[in-house]
């Protein structure tokens, strides 16, 4: 069995085709999926989602990317982290990427949001979704002054090099691939694939986004996490099902309050 650790069903483009993805979900041996927040706004359709699937579960939190849109604070974070199903505290972290126009400086805001996210985790003891994207060390110094490592959790959709993820790894997370390592161009991506310790590696799809190969280009969806797994097994000349299972059983020791659903070990 195989775990898709981040995913945005509740997007609509996949919503609207929730029972074919659940379905293909089935048929590719995926057993469990993490719903992750970007915002408050669509959170209730996170919630609502994986309270009516078994196999579905939830986070909170606020994207870097969300810039116009409602704060939560850190007793807000803690409140709806409460919520059954709610396994983790994010995705938060910092996205440089598109500064328009602005310097690094004018990003407070961001680093601000990201410390929120990181006392909200450890207040609650749920692991962190870390993206980080033309923010490496900022994302790590931050990760660092606010203890980030005492609730641990993960990079995700990690793209970044093997210093970046031995300075992940040094604080306790975990380092989580999607469909990027599959593409041709990613080459320093998929050694640092091969470098990180298996027992401290989870796999994802990030949909709607980043279908791997051999779905490059179109719409995702957790499903395709198989491929993901596919290729690192073949990356590092390791079993298949050596992937499947070690991953398999790092998302629920990472996410330790989410439960096996009885089929998933069928």
């Amino acid at each position: 069995m195989f775990i898709d650790s981040h995913c945005h069903i509740n997007f609509p483009e996949l919503a609207e085709q929730m029972p074919d993805l659940l379905a293909r979900m089935r048929e590719n041996k995926v057993s469990h999926a993490l719903c992750v927040s970007v915002d408050l706004p669509t959170l209730p359709q996170v919630l609502e989602i994986a309270a009516q699937h078994e196999n579905v579960y939830a986070s909170v939190g606020v994207h870097p990317d969300y810039e116009d849109t409602p704060e939560p604070s850190v007793d807000d974070l803690v409140r709806l982290a409460a919520t059954p199903k709610v396994v983790a505290i994010g995705e938060t972290g910092l996205d440089y990427y598109r500064l328009e126009g602005r310097s690094i400086e004018d990003m407070e805001w961001q680093r601000e949001r990201f410390r929120t996210h990181i006392r909200a985790a450890r207040a609650t003891g749920k692991p962190l979704i870390i993206h980080t994207r033309s923010a490496a060390d900022d994302t790590l110094r931050i990760m660092r002054e606010e203890q980030a490592g005492e609730p641990a959790g993960v990079m995700h959709c990690f793209t970044e090099s093997w210093d970046v993820a031995q300075g992940a790894l040094d604080q306790n997370f975990y380092i989580s691939f999607s469909g990027i390592v599959t593409f041709k161009s990613a080459r320093d991506l998929q050694d640092v694939a091969r470098r990180v310790p298996l027992e401290r590696m989870l796999i994802e799809t990030d949909s709607p986004y980043l279908a791997p190969v051999p779905y490059r280009g179109k719409l995702n969806q957790p499903g395709y996490v198989r491929h993901v797994a596919e290729f690192i097994a073949d990356l590092r000349g390791e079993p298949l099902q050596k992937i499947a299972d070690t991953t398999t059983e790092n998302f629920f020791r990472l996410f330790a309050t989410a439960k096996r659903c009885p089929a998933s070990s069928d």
